[in-house]
């Protein structure tokens, strides 16, 4: 039977990946710093990632076929990983902030983020820094787990809607719209590609269970702007546009993936339109 660890996994689309996991006939472990418990049938070790002796200590001897890592933020929390976890396969859960500096007006393919230089010296232990640059964190930490020993995977995820979303953004949306007031755009907002939270699930765990290496897009079929997410909601929405702190997903530049590597390697996605209506009503019922 094959073992994999969950690095995370407590909230939102990241219980589901467990639960499917387990359901597959997986062992599953989960470390997380015990804000949940695992589900039932999951081994459960609490230690934070950010403390490596504390990690060790939890882990023990313990090795992994898998390490499914959704909560890898930095390169010094890769670096970590790297010298403590031991696992045949690593995927890394990645995120399409990565490209937040390509411009493009196509679908951005994985060959357009070149690997970054790693600089542990920046205060990536700073809330503020590290949101301001969450793109880089990301991409700095893909480098590291690159040059590890391990098999590498990271998947680069869409933009998530629908499921037990804690961000808000959707619903900034739905509550704005359904009240008659307005949202926040830009002057010309550009499309962004978006997935489900069932989805990135069910993607994830397809991704665990492969043996592809490299980085790999994620996202369902059908972009959308912030036009065409505020028509979904109503057939008369209202706009104020702004120069600066837009409403979620307004965009001002283009950020579609293309996802042809996924769905050569296998996986087929579904279209936005297939469930944007019911996660839109899924909200206006919570």
């Amino acid at each position: 039977m094959k073992k994999v660890l969950v690095l995370g996994g407590s909230r939102h689309f990241g219980r589901g990946v467990v639960e499917r996991l387990r359901d597959a006939g997986l062992d599953v472990t989960v470390l997380n710093r015990g804000s949940s418990p695992a589900p039932p049938g999951v081994a459960h070790l609490i230690a934070d990632r950010d403390d490596e002796a504390g990690l060790k200590s939890a882990l023990g001897s313990r090795s992994f076929d898998v390490v499914l890592d959704q909560v890898c933020y930095t390169p010094v929390q890769a670096l970590i990983a790297r010298r403590v976890l031991r696992a045949d396969r690593y995927v890394m859960t990645s995120t399409i902030e990565v490209y937040d500096q390509v411009q493009t007006f196509t679908p951005m393919t994985e060959s357009l983020v070149p690997r970054s230089p790693v600089d542990v010296e920046l205060p990536w232990h700073d809330e503020e820094f590290l949101e301001a640059h969450y793109g880089e964190g990301k991409r700095q930490a893909e480098a590291v787990f690159a040059g590890g020993d391990a098999s590498f995977a990271s998947v680069r995820v869409a933009h998530v809607l629908g499921g037990d979303d804690f961000t808000g953004r959707l619903r900034h949306y739905v509550e704005r719209l359904d009240a008659g007031d307005a949202v926040e755009i830009h002057a010309e907002p550009r499309p962004a590609t978006f997935i489900h939270a069932s989805e990135i699930a069910d993607f994830l765990t397809w991704a665990a269970r492969a043996d592809f290496t490299g980085p790999v897009n994620a996202g369902s079929h059908g972009e959308l702007s912030a036009l065409d997410l505020a028509a979904a909601i109503t057939a008369e929405p209202r706009f104020r546009i702004v120069e600066r702190d837009a409403s979620p997903f307004s965009f001002d530049r283009y950020a579609v993936l293309d996802t042809s590597r996924a769905t050569d390697l296998g996986f087929s996605f579904s279209t936005t339109t297939d469930w944007l209506g019911e996660a839109i009503e899924n909200l206006r019922k919570a």
